[in-house]
């Protein structure tokens, strides 16, 4: 069952309404993919190169323009090209339309039709705790994953179920961890005793600032601080969860906060200038309070995650790492756009595993919010080539420091990076190279301050 909780706005004025995300720093080159246009080339014969927000946009236009025929796309990263499904019909126009629109074009067997009828089917027929599905167009089938709760019986119905839609439509994985959200004591934004991140502040329906967060920290309560035990600076708006989405709005007790359109990382900030829809295939980055900077790939899309909680629909598969502590956080790309808000997942940043996000884009148009103020274009005046480790944070205020050392441009050795001026034992280890390698740290901590931390390095940034 879904919670929806909609309090009185409060006027109260409470100075700074920036939260810090974390201690991880980076810098981000310029987007510099480019984006052929044909020119004089033929575009049905030479798929085009894309960013991956470009290939996002024409993802949603091709599956508006080609109708049944579309069974999904995903972004080829090596080639920078969007890979387009389409299945075989009467209307053989159809892929030349894609080919021209400049798209490589696939032949497939499942359409989106049957794929999300199959998705039914384990909705109603397999609804276990620890178990999701997503589609995934690289393959035409649905991921099916179990996680180690799922056992015995209910094993054996999940893999029956799995079964019967055929090995043509639906594959079966085991995860090793276990789905759960992330949510934890500790610092960052507090509410509740409860722990999560800052998503992405926004413009509230009535103009006031705002921010997004995971509906999951939403429900646990109402107000939300920035420092453990201190002065709440916002006040829950709305918030879902579970059922068709993890989000919540909350907006600033004080109207004339600042809340700048960027994500917070430390050392700097990424401008963030819009919203947009996942595409599989492209690398994302993603910000919370405990491990800092992270990135991967996204995996799926429309995943189903059946938490212990309940169930939540419409989120983004991905094999970007997270912790307690990690929920609401950012999901982001390169060139400074909103991707998603970080749910739950089944692993963490040293054993890996599947992390789980809502979109940005359904929350903001369930809430009633927009995001981006203007003030930049993404990453487009951000220097390139120097990426430092992240610190990460741990216990109740207790700083667990991350280690991870600087991939410096001009080479110079990494300094391990201290965790919140809180003491700690450092054990970091990431590695550097030029313009290549983000670092994400993760820590413990207990309540009499001390705690152990660990930074690891990361994918290539560009």
């Amino acid at each position: 069952m879904s919670h929806k909780r909609i309090p009185k706005r409060k006027a109260a004025m409470a100075a700074g309404g920036v939260v810090a995300l974390g201690a991880a720093a980076i810098l981000l080159p310029n987007a510099n993919a480019s984006q052929d246009g044909g020119g004089s080339h033929d575009a049905a014969a030479a798929p085009r190169t894309l960013k991956a927000a470009d290939a996002s946009d024409l993802a949603s236009q091709l599956a508006g323009q080609l109708g049944d025929a579309f069974a999904g796309s995903y972004y080829d990263a090596g080639a920078q090209r969007l890979v387009v499904n389409v299945v075989p019909g009467d209307d053989d126009q159809v892929a030349v339309r894609a080919q021209r629109a400049g798209a490589e074009i696939r032949e497939v067997d499942n359409s989106m039709t049957e794929l999300h009828g199959g998705a039914q089917t384990l909705k109603s027929e397999a609804t276990i705790p620890g178990t999701s599905w997503a589609i995934d167009p690289r393959t035409n089938k649905i991921l099916v994953t179990a996680d180690s709760t799922v056992t015995g019986e209910k094993w054996d119905r999940l893999e029956s179920t799995v079964g019967r839609l055929g090995s043509g439509m639906a594959t079966l994985e085991k995860s090793a961890g276990t789905f759960k959200t992330f949510v934890s004591g500790g610092d960052a934004i507090f509410g509740g005793g409860a722990r999560c991140s800052l998503g992405f502040n926004v413009t509230a329906g009535d103009g006031s600032p705002a921010f997004l967060t995971a509906g999951h920290c939403g429900v646990a309560a109402d107000a939300w601080s920035d420092a453990q035990d201190g002065q709440p600076i916002g006040t829950v708006d709305q918030a879902v969860f579970p059922g068709e989405g993890d989000f919540a709005l909350v907006t600033y007790d004080d109207p004339a906060t600042e809340a700048p359109s960027e994500v917070n990382l430390g050392d700097q900030t990424l401008q963030i200038s819009g919203a947009a829809e996942a595409t599989v295939g492209e690398q994302v980055f993603r910000m919370g309070s405990t491990t800092g900077l992270a990135d991967g790939q996204v995996l799926g899309l429309d995943a189903t995650v059946n938490y212990p909680e309940g169930t939540v629909s419409g989120l983004i598969q991905t094999d970007v790492c997270a912790e307690p502590g990690d929920s609401g956080g950012s999901l982001f790309t390169q060139d400074g756009l909103a991707i998603g808000l970080t749910s739950g997942g089944s692993g963490d940043c040293t054993a890996g595993g599947e992390t789980f996000f809502q979109q940005v884009t359904t929350a903001l148009e369930a809430v009633g919010a927009t995001l981006g103020d203007g003030a930049g274009d993404g990453a487009g005046e951000q220097p390139g080539g120097e990426v430092a480790g992240g610190a990460g944070a741990g216990g109740d205020e207790a700083g667990g420091a991350g280690g991870g050392d600087a991939g410096a441009g001009d080479e110079q050795p990494g300094d391990e990076q201290p965790g919140d001026e809180q003491p700690g034992d450092d054990a970091g280890d990431s590695t550097g190279t030029v313009g290549a390698v983000s670092g994400s740290g993760s820590g413990s901590g207990s309540d009499d301050g001390t705690g152990t931390g660990a930074g690891h390095g990361s994918g290539p940034l560009g």
